[in-house]
């Protein structure tokens, strides 16, 4: 693994130059403290399922630094007029996840506010010469992701009904999953890098990876997994905004082979909410963590590989 990055402060070793999913600071050799913060809007209607994608969304960054939460604090905004009982869900909801990760919710921060809003600062211990960081990958890798794509892109069309709760639920279901599964898997394995993709879109979080490790990431298109009805929405433009400005910013990260048409173009834009583990592995241990993947329940994918550093960041065959 290369050396992570570091700042004026010899203690933070990972902090804002490398684009990482969480921040690293030192406290002895032995020992550093992560820590992140995370909230969002809801993106679904029950209150319930809607505190669990907020929170499994906030520990998903300890997870792609290769550590496992420990402690966690709420952070909601809720409007004067939501039932008591709404509130109360969404709570729960993230309770529950933060229970299944092992974690404990230590207390946290409420307010008023128009629109509701929840989510995490999450804190974890680690040995610092165990983390995870965006900025490792080496060219002869290769990437795995760990949950399919286009989980934007759904959302976008329930909420227009044009789609299904039923055909919805697909995508709920992800959202919910913890990377810890997918974690606890791959640290039995070299991970040389990793990153979570979440709102800045698969092709967002996979260009800082490439720009942190000097190297350019190359995905076969065919290999991506995308959720069921993804393509199909995106080829009758049921765009979120989102990816239209996702794509209008790095669109000059990335060569698209001629091949690649529109629609799956944008859902690798797409931003994700509570979305996979994109991480790079060395070659000979890939039969091996793919084998631990299935075993823990992980649909994941061989979708690419690391190659020295081109002209474009991303390429896209």
């Amino acid at each position: 693994m290369k050396a992570l990055p570091t700042s004026h402060d010899p203690g933070l070793l990972v902090g804002f130059n490398t684009s990482d999913d969480a921040c690293v600071y030192k406290l002895r050799e032995d020992l550093a403290l992560i820590q992140t913060v995370d909230f969002f809007t809801p993106i679904v209607d029950d209150p319930f399922q809607f505190g669990q994608i907020a929170a499994a969304n906030s520990l998903s960054d300890i997870y792609a630094m290769g550590a496992t939460p420990n402690i966690a604090l709420n952070i909601l905004c809720v409007p004067s007029c939501m039932p008591p009982e709404d509130i109360a869900a969404i709570v729960a909801g993230g309770a529950t996840k933060v229970q299944e990760a092992g974690g404990v919710i230590a207390g946290g921060h409420s307010v008023i506010d128009p629109e509701p809003k929840y989510g995490l600062c999450v804190s974890a211990c680690v040995d610092p010469r165990e983390i995870w960081s965006n900025a490792s990958a080496c060219p002869g890798d290769v990437l795995v992701l760990t949950k399919p794509l286009g989980n934007g892109i759904l959302a976008t069309a329930a909420k227009k009904d044009l789609i299904t709760q039923t055909e919805f639920g697909q995508a709920i279901t992800s959202m919910a999953t913890l990377n810890k599964y997918a974690r606890d898997a791959a640290i039995k394995t070299r991970v040389h890098a990793c990153t979570d993709i979440t709102g800045f879109g698969f092709i967002g979080h996979a260009s800082e990876m490439a720009e942190a490790s000097d190297c350019t990431l190359v995905f076969n298109a065919k290999d991506i997994p995308l959720l069921d009805g993804a393509y199909e929405l995106a080829a009758r433009d049921i765009i979120p905004g989102g990816a239209r400005r996702n794509a209008e910013y790095l669109s000059p990260k990335v060569s698209f082979a001629d091949g690649v048409i529109n629609p799956l173009r944008m859902i690798l834009f797409d931003p994700q909410t509570s979305g996979g583990l994109l991480l790079t592995v060395p070659e000979a241990d890939v039969y091996v963590l793919m084998s631990n993947l299935a075993k823990a329940g992980v649909q994941a994918a061989v979708i690419g590989d690391v190659r020295p550093q081109g002209q474009f960041p991303i390429e896209i065959l």
